[in-house]
């Protein structure tokens, strides 16, 4: 084992750890009468603020699978050539 797939491996185990958290950190979609009968009805600004939080997250997790993708693409390709 080389030392290339030794740091492309560890990049791909952070990769993945980052991808969990983003996941984690959002928001769920169903809200629905759950949310309401709880309590969770919101002003107009948490939400807007809740909805920028969410979009950069989203964004981010996007981002970062297609990094953890291309990562597991290259440390394959590079696990068969040796």
């Amino acid at each position: 084992m080389g030392a290339l797939e030794i740091v492309l491996g560890i990049a791909v185990i952070i990769v993945s750890i980052i991808i969990i958290v983003a996941v984690l950190f959002q928001q769920g979609r169903r809200a629905g009468i759950n949310g309401a009968i709880s309590g969770g009805a919101d002003t107009f600004l948490s939400k807007n603020k809740a909805r920028t939080v969410d979009a950069i997250l989203a964004r981010w997790t996007k981002y970062v699978a297609i990094l953890f993708f291309i990562l597991a693409i290259v440390a394959n390709a590079i696990s068969l050539k040796g």
